[in-house]
């Protein structure tokens, strides 16, 4: 796809400093540059490499207009059109209504026309689509789910039984949504009872879930991952959790059950949640941290390695950490002191 500079910047609010008529096809790094390419520069690390760059336009802010030496897009938040340009520039493969001839398609299922069914996919009976929807190869979803409209599975995703999926969701190869949550008691003699998981597992709308997340679905209630939420890769989310509206969570974090993470949160890579908390709206978590307790008010925490508190107290504890053997010596110099003088 070919767009003209000045279709972009009349679409995205830009300010064109460079010919209308302009065209790019794709998007490109400062470094890598070529004809036809856009780049965005926000990171003054790179500004050796946008005072060189060859693409044919970069989206930058108006402090870094003067630098560069193509046509440029100048907007206040760079990295948010680029975003948007790079959508329209590399839009998904469409959707070719087909159903693959080795698919396997049971009874009572809703399937339009639109939708897209690969080779080697498996849809057990009583499942609806919505209006094109791409169920990629070798994927499996489950007796009576629901999945929007514009929704794309990638290949190998496993979709449980009764799973509800918004529309525009976008799930990664390998995710697994609704598998049962750890839910055990303990007989006496120490063997173990499982308990059934007989909640649902519910997706909101533009959602998306990156490669091997695990999802449970709920115990007794459902599990919710909130609409516009994203989950990176390798992402586990226990049983009756609920990830609020717009959150972002980095790969390796874990939720232990019945976590409430709330809307516009984002999670560094690696943190871990304890179960049966609660972490208010608007919350920044730095990665590695540990969460044993809830988060009451707005705010950026951490404390990777240690449990997660706000920044500020963190970083003067760890000041103080590195003043340990310091303030030791100083103890000890004044113990003796004390000591002479007794004497």
């Amino acid at each position: 796809m070919s767009v003209s500079l000045g279709i972009l910047a009349e679409r995205y609010g830009c300010e064109l400093r460079g010919e209308p008529g302009t065209e790019v096809d794709h998007v490109v790094s400062l470094q890598a540059g070529g004809e036809g390419g856009v780049a965005f520069f926000t990171d003054r690390l790179f500004r050796e490499a946008l005072k060189t760059t060859a693409a044919t336009a970069v989206i930058l802010t108006a402090a870094d207009a003067d630098t560069c030496p193509v046509a440029a897009l100048v907007t206040e938040n760079p990295y948010l059109i680029f975003a948007r340009i790079a959508a329209d520039l590399h839009p998904p493969p469409p959707v070719d209504g087909a159903i693959h001839a080795t698919a396997v398609v049971a009874d009572r299922c809703t399937i339009p026309e639109s939708c897209q069914i690969s080779a080697g996919v498996v849809i057990e009976s009583g499942v609806t689509l919505g209006e094109r929807c791409y169920v990629g190869p070798n994927c499996v979803i489950g007796s009576g789910s629901v999945i929007g409209s514009d929704t794309r599975l990638l290949a190998g995703v496993l979709v449980y039984h009764d799973v509800r999926i918004g529309d525009r969701c976008l799930v990664h190869s390998g995710s697994v949504l609704g598998s049962d949550g750890f839910g055990n008691a303990r007989e006496e003699s120490g063997s173990w009872v499982k308990v059934p998981q007989t909640g649902m597992l519910i997706l909101g709308d533009d959602v998306e879930i990156g490669a091997n997340c695990a999802i449970d679905r709920g115990a007794i209630g459902d599990t919710r991952i909130c609409s516009g939420a994203r989950l990176d890769n390798l992402v586990h989310v226990g049983h009756n959790v609920s990830i609020g509206h717009h959150t972002a969570v980095a790969g390796l974090c874990g939720f232990s059950g019945s976590v409430h993470l709330g809307d516009r949160c984002m999670v560094g890579g690696t943190t871990a949640f304890a179960g049966h908390i609660s972490v208010a709206d608007d919350v920044m978590i730095l990665g590695g941290s540990t969460v044993t307790g809830s988060i009451r008010k707005p705010g950026m925490y951490g404390g990777p390695g240690a449990p997660a508190e706000e920044v500020g107290k963190w970083r003067k504890n760890v000041v103080r950490i590195r003043q340990l053997d310091d303030i030791a010596r100083r103890l000890r110099r004044l113990e003796r002191k004390v000591e002479n003088t007794d004497k």
